[in-house]
């Protein structure tokens, strides 16, 4: 059975014992706390212990057998899919096996691109956390059957509500109304909402923008895909671990029996996928129990019900609701899944009004500020790179190492000429490199922030040296500058470009005769003989002075005005007369 093995083969007969999954042709079942007093249903509940939503345990499954479960309030309701995939490997795309619209491993290929497309925005985002789009897929699956077999318009909106039970306490979790009906249409109790069945209050904490409108809207697909995976990577969660891929499933639904459901969709996905038609009922839980816009679970209602796409409220036959993800609640210490339920807020839920925990642990190292420094060779940069380690939700974190490293050929150093330095965050969570000196060489390099030891991405900062630029030109002498008509100056102009008292070598200087001096001064005459009055290719020396060439008369006495300046705008005027 190259299906399903390890720690789901291991329980496999005593999940089909329970009546959690019933081969040769019946139907599989799916339960939820609603079951009423029968035997049954006692052994049911005994043997499941679906997402436990704010406050409510069950007997049985108390998640002895679940790394780190702590019988945290999970997102949403109990109500899911508990159809399992196919014992046999699907066939990959492209072979001549089955694989059309009838084949259980394809999906609905407008929710098959918000899954990618959350994925790869995760993955940039948060690239620890290691985040596959099959996780998502498996979870659309037993959630909603991807969003009733892909029923959503061409933004990826549901065609018709996909609503859960109402978390009224009877049989569910008590949740009282925390949207004001916005997204359940129910103001005195909240209901799970969408494909991946966010509670309201969950939603409004952990709600995303995945397809760019401006909108958080968890009846969208591309958004709900976001914040999904968003609140399973939560508090620096490493899903390519075993471990921690199983706190992340137990946090959006505290259950064993959903873990393994979920994982047996994701393996399965993995092992080869495609994309169908939207609206294709083929990819639909065979078990009853889809979201409804009208109520509860309808036992009657399942693969072959009413069409989907259908997006007239209250018609017979249609899926019942899909199970509701647990609140995406945050994640709360390592090794604990986090609580999907609730928004924190006191009183809603059923656990006496107690607050629900926030993620506290690093979970993205950002940016703050400019991301990038200019300063002169020789100076230090008049700004400083500025990071902030936060969680989940975006609450710096405190007391958090983060490592400053200058990076690429150049002359700039932190203090004491070290290339890299270490500082810790301060109480919003923030970390200021210190002092950067620009060094003497020219050119471009990187600063780049990392927090050693956590998966969380690095941030680079853009800096470069620019050559020094003279903020003062000035005569080296104050002596009289006069020539007779005719005749040339004996005396040569010199001028010394310097920085905060300090030479300028090798800089641009330019030496103009203003108007009025067409017949006047000049330095020297081109082959034509036409007299130059305007030199711009000189420099000055080591010691930040350019001494200007032979400078003539002219025919016409007079004073002139012979304007120098340095690259950068230091300029300097001298004076020279012409005698008659």
């Amino acid at each position: 059975m190259a299906r399903i093995r390890g720690r789901h083969a291991a329980r496999r007969v005593a999940t089909t014992a329970a009546g959690h999954r019933r081969r040769s042709g019946l139907r599989s079942a799916r339960y939820r706390r609603g079951l009423g007093g029968t035997a049954v249903a006692v052994v049911v509940m005994a043997a499941l212990t679906a997402s436990q939503a704010p406050g409510v345990e069950l007997a049985g499954d108390h998640g002895s057998d679940r790394p780190g479960s702590a019988g945290d309030r999970t997102p949403g309701d109990d109500d899911y899919a508990t159809e399992l995939p196919p014992l046999e490997s699907p066939h990959p795309p492209g072979t001549s096996e089955p694989g059309g619209s009838g084949d259980t491993s394809g999906i609905p290929s407008s929710v098959l691109a918000a899954y990618k497309k959350a994925a790869r925005s995760l993955a940039s985002r948060t690239p620890g956390c290691g985040l596959r789009w099959e996780l998502l897929a498996g979870i659309g699956k037993v959630e909603s059957g991807h969003a009733r077999g892909g029923a959503v318009d061409k933004d990826g909106t549901t065609l018709r509500p996909i609503l859960g039970p109402v978390l009224n306490g009877k049989g569910f979790a008590h949740i009282e109304d925390t949207d004001g009906g916005r997204w359940d249409g129910d103001t005195t109790y909240d209901r799970a909402v969408g494909p991946l069945q966010f509670i309201p209050s969950t939603w409004d904490r952990w709600g995303a923008d995945g397809n760019g409108d401006g909108r958080k809207d968890p009846n969208n697909i591309h958004d709900a895909a976001l914040a999904a995976g968003a609140y399973l990577c939560a508090d620096g969660r490493d899903l390519s671990s075993g471990a921690g891929l199983d706190r992340a499933v137990l946090s959006y639904n505290n259950s064993s029996d959903y873990l393994r459901t979920v994982l047996a969709w994701f393996e399965y996905y993995r092992k080869g996928t495609h994309a169908v038609p939207d609206r294709d009922l083929s990819v639909l839980p065979t078990t009853p129990g889809l979201g409804e816009p009208g109520g509860g679970s309808s036992p009657g209602a399942g693969r072959g019900g009413a069409d989907p796409a259908d997006d007239r409220p209250g018609k017979p036959g249609k899926p019942s609701k899909p199970g509701k993800p647990s609140a995406p609640g945050k994640p709360d210490k390592p090794g604990n899944p986090g609580e999907p339920g609730g928004d924190g807020k006191p009183g809603d839920g059923d656990d006496g009004g107690k607050p629900s925990p926030e993620p506290t642990g690093p979970h993205a190292i950002e940016r703050v500020g400019a991301g990038k420094f200019t300063a002169i060779a020789g100076e230090d940069f008049a700004g400083h790179p500025v990071v902030k380690v936060e969680t989940a939700k975006g609450k710096g974190v405190k007391g958090v190492r983060v490592r400053f490293e200058v990076r690429g050929e150049t002359g700039a150093a932190f203090e004491d000429g070290a290339r890299s330095t270490t500082v810790t965050t301060d109480a919003q969570g923030n970390a200021t490199a210190p002092a950067l000196s620009a060094g003497d060489r020219t050119g471009s390099f990187t600063v780049r922030a990392t927090v050693p030891g956590k998966k969380l991405g690095s941030v680079d900062f853009a800096a470069s040296v620019t050559a020094p630029q003279a903020d003062t030109l000035a005569r080296t002498s104050d002596g009289v500058l006069e020539a007779g008509k005719g005749g040339k100056f004996t005396q040569a102009v010199r001028v010394k470009a310097t920085r905060k008292g300090k030479a300028v070598a090798h800089t641009a200087v330019t030496a103009t005769f203003g108007e009025g001096a067409e017949t006047g001064p000049y330095f020297v005459k081109d082959e034509q003989g036409t007299p130059i009055r305007r030199l711009v290719d000189l420099k000055t020396d080591a010691d930040g002075v350019v001494v200007l060439p032979e400078l003539f008369a002219g025919d016409r006495p007079g004073t002139y005005t012979l304007t120098l300046t340095a690259e950068g705008g230091a300029s300097v005027q001298v004076k020279v007369t012409v005698k008659g």
